[in-house]
This record gives C-alpha cells, sequence and structure tokens, in this order.
C-alpha cells in the first residue's frame, strides 16, 4: 500500500512538473561542493559561489586543498556563512587526501554505507550532505531528506509528525526499488511541490496532490 502511494506521489508530481535535471554540476566533484556550499542558502547563491571558484580555476581537489582558507572563503562568500563553510570544504579535503589519496575515484570502490559513515565522520558534513553527495556525485541509490521532505510526508500522514532523518529516508529505500536516478529525480519533484505548494503556508487548493483519494 505504501509503496504503491509513494508511487502514485511520485508519477503525478512528475507529469505535473517533468524532470528537474538534479544536481546542475559539470564533474562529481564540483556536485560535492555544490552540496557543502548549499547548507543554509539557496542555490542561485551557490551558483555564484561556484562561478567564483571556476573563475579563479582552483575547482579541483588538489587546488581547493591547496588553496589558502581564508582566499577560499572569500571566493565562496555568495553562498553565505562563508568562513563557516571553507572550513568545511576544508574538512571534506583533508578526509580525502588523507585517508583517500585526494582521488574521488578511490571512493567508487568503498560501499556506500561505509562511504556515508566516512563522510558523517567529516566535521561540517550532515546527513543531507553526505546523501547528496552519495545519491548525486556517485549515482548509488541514497534517498536523500530534507525539510520539504518532511512537511510533506507528515501534512499527507505518510510519516507520524516526530519522524526522524533516517526514518523518513528508510521507509522511501525500502518502499521504491533501488534506483538511483528514481531517487534523484524524487527528491528533486518533492523539493520543487514544498517550494511552490506545500510551504509553511501551504496551497492545498492548487497542489497537484489534491486529487490523490487514498492521501
Amino acid at each position: 500500500m505504501l509503496s504503491k502511494q509513494l508511487k502514485d506521489i511520485y508519477d503525478v508530481l512528475y507529469k505535473r512538473f517533468g524532470p528537474q535535471e538534479w544536481w546542475p554540476g559539470d564533474t562529481p566533484f564540483e556536485v560535492i561542493i555544490g552540496a557543502i556550499l548549499t547548507q543554509n542558502t539557496n542555490w542561485a547563491n551557490v551558483e555564484k559561489a561556484i562561478a567564483n571558484l571556476k573563475k579563479a580555476r582552483v575547482l579541483t581537489p588538489e587546488k581547493l586543498y591547496r588553496l589558502d582558507t581564508g582566499k577560499l572563503a572569500q571566493l565562496i562568500r555568495p553562498a553565505g556563512y562563508y568562513n563557516i563553510k571553507a572550513s568545511r570544504v576544508k574538512n571534506f579535503l583533508d578526509w580525502l587526501f588523507i585517508n583517500h589519496a585526494g582521488k574521488l575515484a578511490n571512493l567508487q570502490k568503498i560501499h556506500s554505507d561505509s562511504l556515508r559513515g566516512e563522510l558523517l565522520s567529516v566535521n561540517g558534513i550532515g546527513r543531507e550532505t553526505a546523501d547528496s553527495i552519495l545519491l548525486y556525485a556517485f549515482k548509488r541509490p541514497v534517498f536523500v531528506v530534507d525539510a520539504y521532505t518532511i512537511r510533506i510526508c507528515s501534512r499527507h500522514h505518510i510519516i507520524d509528525s516526530g519522524a526522524n532523518y533516517d526514518q523518513v529516508k528508510n521507509l522511501f529505500e525500502s518502499n521504491l526499488p533501488a534506483d538511483s536516478q528514481l531517487f534523484n529525480e524524487y527528491h528533486a519533484l518533492l523539493v520543487h511541490l514544498g517550494k511552490d505548494f506545500c510551504k509553511p503556508k501551504p496551497r492545498c487548493a492548487d497542489c497537484p496532490l489534491n486529487h490523490l483519494h487514498h492521501i
């Protein structure tokens, strides 16, 4: 029943909104940096920060690893909280170089659960960021949960109001096929729904999910 409900929601949103083309980024490394920078800000600000890194020609693991933290902070200034985020980027790079020779290719061989555990050990990388990296940079079938997902699922009685991140993640992963493309699209569609309809003050009358009788 729950599997059908989740599938129906996906089908309705996909039909209404179409493919979302996530995650914007030319390389897996750019996706990872974007996932760290997008914490507590909107994507338009992240794009400006990424554009600065590209213009400075430092958007590679080696160059960012060698770059002074203060200079990095100035380049990513548009993303907000730039000193904190510069430290988080550096923490990720320190982990990558100390443990994996600075090569993303070395991470490909690591099982998703183990890699998630390693990412979560990096100071400044939480569950949503770690799962975004696994899904969008490494194409692993890991469901990303954010505030929109929790709000939508709670309002449609798919989860209890007190459900935590991992409970919601497991609910999606255990009721849908383990397909990274499906998880990619589903997360992006929920974000679209959350931004445009399922806001703190919801626009229920216009919501695409309105006619799903079993919700």
